[in-house]
């Protein structure tokens, strides 16, 4: 914490304010980068999406861990009272009951889920795709159908205040309008910025709507018209999460560099502009019920949470979290190839990890898809691979993708045979179990 930081937290903590009871927070479990957020509109409670192919429910700072998904996990959102819905790299929704933690998996899409949004009736669910299409799922259960017409990914939607009509954005730089209930009408596109647009979201009663981009266009339009109401663009890119807190009139937009922009939509004007991050990106932005928190998720494992009003007190989050972005001095050559191409994603201790993929303790002489509890893909469970230092060697050299065509491994390659070595190297040791 730094000096102004304290500071602010001594005034706290004598209560010269309401603000007392707002203080910084950090929910800590997830094994991986933060990549969704949604708080939950009657509890407060903090939902969490994550590269650990989990979703999160914290009750305070303790999560109830929903699991299921094959893969990252992108989006996630309130269904319902007793439902969540999420979405992610394994192309599928989940519907989850809250209460039981099962999941009903609902396939369609062919490629990653980026975004979710419910209809303001509750009867349907949309879902933004990088198969270029959109999802509409009926919440009950039942066959989806699929919009299409946009030229590239589909990255976000959003329900008009109605139900009547359904926003979407992509990757093609387009903003498009579905009258969604009326099969085979065209969309209407309302502009095309040329650049990708990332995250989009709608104003009380439709009466803006404002839109991220890759370039690190931050705008506001009509979206009867598509004439432009305000332009926050400033000089970091891309814009990567967007949202609105309609009660008290905060529009909060997260970027790559790890920034949070909050913008005044009774004045038009920013309020607040804030290094949330350390290190690495804001993908995921939600406020608390009555707006006076934010919460952010990134490459870190940690969900944030600030007090609005006291933004500007605090250091920058997440400097000590990230152990794959420590300083390369700092590591012999095969810890460094590690932490780059496996860290995020396979921990060296002990089960049980909260990681994306299986503990590497014990690696070496171990029966690939054999750790106990990890749902492994069907090409690896009972593979006859053993792990060792030729296999652990053509695995980097040829990349997973073509070693173990269809595995949930990401594609990684190592091509430098003494970076290979290197990194065999240290996992022998550092994958060694008592007595071995």
């Amino acid at each position: 914490m730094g000096a102004r930081a304290f500071g602010l937290w001594l005034w706290a903590l004598v209560g010269a304010s309401p603000l007392a009871a707002q203080e910084f927070t950090t929910l800590k479990g997830h094994g991986g980068p933060v990549m969704g957020l949604s708080v939950l509109p009657t509890s407060g409670e903090v939902v969490s999406a994550s590269f650990d192919n989990s979703v999160g429910l914290w009750q305070g700072r303790t999560p109830r861990w929903f699991e299921g998904h094959a893969a990252a996990v992108i989006a996630v959102v309130a269904l319902d009272e007793g439902r969540l819905v999420s979405g992610g790299d394994d192309f599928a929704l989940i519907v989850w009951d809250r209460a039981t933690g099962q999941g009903t998996r609902r396939e369609g899409h062919k490629g990653k889920i980026a975004a979710l949004d419910v209809s303001p009736d509750g009867q349907w669910i949309a879902s933004a795709s990088w198969d270029g299409s959109i999802g509409l799922w009926p919440a009950s259960g039942g066959e989806a159908r699929f919009l299409t017409g946009h030229d590239a990914a589909v990255s976000d939607v959003a329900f008009s205040s109605d139900g009547a009509h359904l926003y979407s954005s992509s990757a093609d730089g387009s903003l498009r309008e579905w009258r969604w209930q009326e099969v085979g009408a065209p969309p209407r596109e309302l502009l095309n910025q040329g650049f990708g647009i990332n995250r989009i979201v709608l104003g009380p009663e439709d009466a803006w709507l404002a839109y991220g981009a890759v370039d690190g266009a931050t705008r506001v339009i009509d979206p009867a018209s598509g004439q432009q109401v305000a332009d926050f663009t400033l000089e970091r890119r891309p814009v990567l999460s967007l949202v609105h807190h309609a009660e008290t009139a905060q529009l909060a937009a997260g970027d790559g560099q790890g920034y949070i922009m909050v913008i005044d939509t009774d004045e038009w004007r920013i309020t607040r502009d804030f290094q949330a991050m350390a290190r690495g990106p804001v993908w995921a932005l939600d406020f608390s019920p009555d707006g006076r928190m934010i919460y952010a998720g990134g490459l870190s494992e940690v969900v944030y949470g600030w007090p609005v009003e006291m933004l500007g007190a605090y250091d920058p989050a997440g400097e000590t979290e990230h152990s794959f972005l420590r300083p390369p001095e700092e590591m012999e050559n095969g810890e460094r190839q590690f932490m780059r191409k496996c860290s995020i994603c396979h921990a060296l201790t002990p089960p049980p990890s909260r990681k994306a993929g299986p503990t590497l303790y014990g690696l070496f002489g171990r029966q690939a898809g054999t750790v106990p509890g990890y749902p492994y893909s069907d090409i690896l469970d009972g593979s006859g691979i053993v792990w060792n230092d030729s296999t652990i060697d053509a695995l980097f050299d040829l990349g997973p993708d073509h070693y173990i065509p269809g595995s949930k491994m990401p594609m990684q390659r190592i091509t430098a045979a003494a970076d290979r070595q290197d990194m065999i190297n240290y996992l022998r040791r550092a994958t060694a179990t008592e007595g071995n």
